[in-house]
């Protein structure tokens, strides 16, 4: 029986851009006068319009007046769930503190954990929903979130519960990140290790018990956890049947991702100061270098993260918003796209693969990050004519309409 007989929906008339390497080798996969053809929440069939099959031409369709159709877009590291704001840090960096700093001195991430074990649950989910609803409103249809700003057992399975939630109230699915290894709280103050025993590993156990991780996540750094440190957390993680991923790199060279590498890693994230030793291990190991340009420009950083080695060994290169409310308050994927050109030198190309093909695998999901048969149907329909307006524009949104599964 031929599977295609009750397609529910045609989309006609548009471009393409599939983000598969495609027959022809067109970039982003173009194809022009394109169809898609969507059965329930998946991709049916996808081709150019002339070559649709006669069992799809009876079905309801939609001409697109040559709008352009990527695969919705993916914000694969996020920090979207978090109480309060850091507006008086950022005063601060432009009078000359610098992150470590202000880290060091009981700002950065430990105000924020202030502020977010003194919230409940609702109130978190609450604080979270316009930031998720200004990713969304840019065709985001898959979210990352993290913990970390609980640094106890209580406030960081209330911080992965609340990030469930966002999904009850909104069409997008949620990936959750167990980041107990984020900072060491005051309490823990120069007693990592107790910390790493006493709070985060029992908190993994307590996450995984309820369901609501779905990788484990860490910071690497000076002033965070050191690789011996991290890789205690990873060593728990995998017992516990879950990939690892972690902030490396981003302020110092400690190893990091070469870490991440030997626990093969789903990504390595931020990577300014990753060395050509590094990446040559995540290619070994099939790691994503998942790339934050907003926090390189919150934090005027100068040292750029290695592109040009990624495309050497064929690292793929994730994009993200890392949205937080310290060194990334930023709430667009458009931007995120933009900055990565701008400041990293990616390739509008790149750009694009960076929140769709290559977010979907640094998050583990095979489904999606494509336009292509068997895929979910998790599209974004564009006013513009060519894939590199995504990239171009600055501060404007061009997006005509999203399809969360096949639904609008």
């Amino acid at each position: 029986m031929n599977t295609l007989l009750s397609v529910d929906q045609v989309l006609r008339g548009c471009r393409a851009a599939t983000m598969t390497a495609g027959a022809d080798g067109a970039a982003y996969g173009l194809i022009d006068d394109a169809a898609i053809a969507i059965k329930g929440d998946k991709i049916a069939w996808v081709g150019r319009s002339t070559h649709l099959p006669e069992d799809c031409q009876a079905a309801p369709s939609r001409d697109l007046n040559g709008r352009l159709v990527t695969p919705a877009l993916i914000d694969c590291h996020s920090h979207i769930v978090f109480a309060g704001n850091r507006a008086a840090e950022f005063e601060l960096r432009l009078k000359g503190a610098n992150y470590e700093e202000i880290a060091r001195a009981g700002g950065g991430i430990l105000s924020t954990v202030k502020a977010t074990r003194a919230a409940n649950e609702d109130d978190l989910l609450a604080a979270a929903l316009p930031r998720v609803d200004a990713l969304i409103a840019e065709g985001v249809t898959t979210l990352e979130v993290k913990s970390g700003y609980g640094l106890d057992q209580e406030t960081e399975l209330r911080m992965l519960r609340a990030a469930r939630r966002l999904a009850d109230v909104r069409p997008i699915s949620i990936r959750t990140s167990f980041l107990g290894a984020h900072a060491i709280p005051p309490d823990f103050s120069d007693r990592a290790d107790d910390y790493i025993d006493n709070i985060c590993l029992p908190a993994i156990d307590a996450a995984v018990a309820e369901g609501l991780a779905d990788a484990v996540d860490g910071f690497c750094e000076s002033f965070a956890f050191s690789p011996v440190q991290i890789e205690r957390v990873f060593k728990r993680a995998v017992m516990l049947g879950l990939p690892v991923k972690l902030h490396a790199e981003q302020l110092s060279h400690l190893g990091g991702a070469a870490l991440a590498a030997r626990y093969s890693a789903l990504s390595a994230d931020h990577l300014e100061y990753l060395n050509e030793a590094g990446v040559a291990a995540m290619a070994e190991a099939g790691t994503v270098a998942v790339l934050l340009p907003g926090a390189y420009y919150t934090l005027r950083e100068t040292q750029r993260p290695p592109v040009a080695h990624c495309r050497t060994y064929r690292v793929p290169m994730a994009l993200a918003s890392d949205c937080n409310p310290g060194s990334s308050p930023l709430t667009s994927l458009l931007l995120t796209m933009n900055m990565g050109c701008t400041l990293f030198r990616l390739t509008p190309e790149e750009a694009l693969a960076g929140v769709t093909r290559h977010a979907a695998r640094a998050l583990g999901l095979t489904d999606r990050g494509m336009i292509m048969s068997g895929l979910r149907a998790d599209l974004a329909i564009w006013d513009v004519e060519h894939p590199a307006e995504l990239s171009y524009r600055i501060g404007f949104n061009t997006l005509h309409q999203r399809l969360f599964g096949g639904v609008s």
